[in-house]
């Protein structure tokens, strides 16, 4: 069908709508009693995102529950360095892990091959397509090349990427190798995505705001303007979501140097400065997570002052960051009512 009932499809052409259309990311994921039953199912984690079965389930949760405007393929930022065979594992209490990655390590990457080794995510797209609502939009996504990157030289999560931040300053060239060829891959992977049937493709920068100004140009935009140009040059239809937390005030010119149609908003950026990015297209957020978790006051006030600053141009609605474990569904329902029932 025509992008025309999809809500979030309009709104990424530009369209102002009241009430706005909304999702949350991390909408399916450990809140929900129903995800933690299919997780308990399927095993590891990579089997969770490499099952269609279990995927395409754990995706239409938050559909099925909450009615939100799209839904977002269940999977995971790191399936990029699995597929370059890079030993990723997930293990309880101690997140994502895989095997460091150095110069040597680098320069030997081999992306031949990574794409076909992630049919099984396209099989669930595939298959969210066909099992979805025709108004529900489908999000693809993938991480930015500095996120991924910063546990590729770490082998794990780590507070300030400095492992990241070090190999960069020390081994600039390769550390720019790296990046390239993660904007690369990546690339063809969201194209997939949308070969697949995913309408719009999100591309997560978590760690963005860990940089200076100078390295968030080279590590942040540069990558991401690569990426969205190699998309964009191949399905010129394609809309993009561009979120990189924690960028704060170098937002200002991420949506015109990467070529995004939308950028996401973490709750740190001040609802002033959100209006003042607004007014060169869509922007997506930034509802504090704590708010949900905390519920009542704080939350329909948190919702309210979004509303009111940025209900009069093109707005997803959103959190400003991934919905966590201990937010109670209630509140969430409580959310979906509150957004859906305004009126200018």
């Amino acid at each position: 069908m025509s992008d025309e009932r999809r809500k979030i499809m309009r709104v990424l052409s530009g369209e102002t709508l009241t009430p706005p259309p909304l999702w949350l990311m991390r909408q399916a994921g450990r809140y929900l009693p129903e995800y933690r039953e299919t997780r308990a199912r399927a095993g590891s984690f990579l089997d969770l995102c490499y099952t269609p079965d279990h995927a395409v389930e754990v995706t239409m949760q938050p559909i099925r529950r909450y009615g939100f405007d799209a839904a977002i393929l269940f999977s995971d930022i790191l399936v990029i360095p699995d597929a370059l065979k890079r030993n990723v594992r997930f293990t309880e209490g101690h997140g994502p892990q895989m095997d460091p990655i150095d110069e040597a390590g680098i320069l030997a990457l081999k992306p031949d091959g990574a794409i076909a080794y992630l049919e099984p995510v396209m099989e669930t797209v595939r298959r969210l397509r066909r099992d979805l609502p025709d108004e529900t939009t489908l999000l693809g996504f993938c991480g930015a090349p500095w996120t991924v990157a910063t546990y590729m030289i770490a082998g794990h999560g780590t507070p300030d990427q400095a492992p990241a931040r070090l190999f960069a300053y020390r081994h600039p060239k390769a550390f720019e190798h790296l990046l390239m060829l993660l904007a690369d891959i990546s690339a063809d992977y969201l194209v997939a995505q949308i070969d697949a049937g995913a309408d719009a493709v999100q591309i997560f920068d978590s760690w963005a705001g860990v940089l200076g100004e100078r390295e968030f140009d080279a590590f942040a935009v540069t990558p991401v303007a690569r990426m969205i140009a190699s998309v964009k040059a191949r399905r010129p239809q394609a809309r993009i979501i561009a979120f990189a937390k924690g960028a704060g005030y170098l937002l200002k010119n991420y949506r015109r140097k990467t070529g995004a149609d939308a950028i996401g908003l973490d709750w740190s950026v001040p609802l002033a400065f959100a209006v003042e990015l607004q007014k060169d297209g869509p922007v997506q957020g930034n509802l504090d997570p704590m708010r949900v978790v905390a519920g009542g006051k704080a939350l329909e006030d948190g919702i309210d002052d979004i509303l009111q600053q940025l209900g009069n141009g093109p707005l997803i609605f959103n959190l400003g960051h991934g919905i966590t474990p201990q937010a109670d569904p209630a509140n969430v329902a409580r959310l979906v009512e509150r957004v859906r029932g305004w009126r200018k």
